[in-house]
């Protein structure tokens, strides 16, 4: 059913709806949702690269399953993994540029979301097929580090590990002044931003033949279980 398959943390609450109308897809429910009107901004092409993920932050980034696992495998690690890591609390998130485009990133300590995310990478990654030798050359257009570029070997990813930046992509590549679309976007989420960010949940995500990321089971972070449980 899905061509590739990513663990995400996603939002919920006010958050999760008001990103989800931002970008025009809500993947809890996989389903088109219309976007607000802003004045000065035309959000349809903002959000055009982002949309087909959804609101989200990649923890264990996109991939295909390696010969011999199946979906139902995937989704017990998982939840078993989830059982293993405790809830990771952030200060809270701010509207920034990053590069040329704009994404919501964490204030204050983010080492224990680092480790979480390590290790969902390394214990899930029997899972994922290596990329091919054409994805491998795309990744390399962005002038890896030599870090980032052992990540995309050893992992299929550049951007895991040290070289990881937890962030809530918004919009695609902005072109000219980023200025005035990052003035309004700190000013829409503002409402959503003021409290701490709790992640208590990963979710399973899967990329449907249309290129469009569908939520498929959301598992709660626990700490409950040991691994040799």
């Amino acid at each position: 059913m899905y061509q590739r398959y990513a663990v995400y943390f996603t939002p919920t609450g006010a958050l999760a709806k008001a990103g989800a109308f931002w970008l025009g897809w809500d993947l809890s429910t996989g389903s088109v949702v219309a976007h607000p009107e802003i004045a000065g901004l035309d959000i349809a092409a903002l959000t055009k690269t982002p949309r087909k993920y959804g609101l989200h932050a990649t923890i264990k980034p996109p991939f295909h399953l390696s010969g011999g696992t199946t979906l139902q495998m995937l989704e017990h690690a998982v939840e078993t993994l989830c059982a293993q890591l405790e809830p990771v609390t952030l200060d809270t998130l701010s509207v920034q540029r990053l590069g040329r485009f704009i994404a919501l990133t964490p204030e204050g300590d983010t080492s224990a979301l680092a480790r979480l995310a390590a290790q969902t990478v390394k214990t899930l990654d029997p899972f994922r097929a290596p990329p091919s030798n054409a994805e491998l050359a795309r990744r390399r257009q962005a002038n890896l580090t030599p870090s980032q570029d052992h990540n995309l070997m050893a992992w299929g990813y550049p951007y895991v590990l040290e070289d990881f930046r937890f962030h809530i992509t918004l919009t695609g590549r902005i072109r000219g002044d980023i200025a005035p679309t990052l003035e309004k976007l700190r000013a829409h989420f503002a409402p959503y931003l003021a409290q701490p960010l709790r992640i208590d949940s990963l979710t399973l995500t899967g990329q449907d033949g249309d290129g469009m990321f569908h939520e498929i089971r959301r598992f709660p972070l626990t700490g409950a279980r040991t691994p040799d449980a």
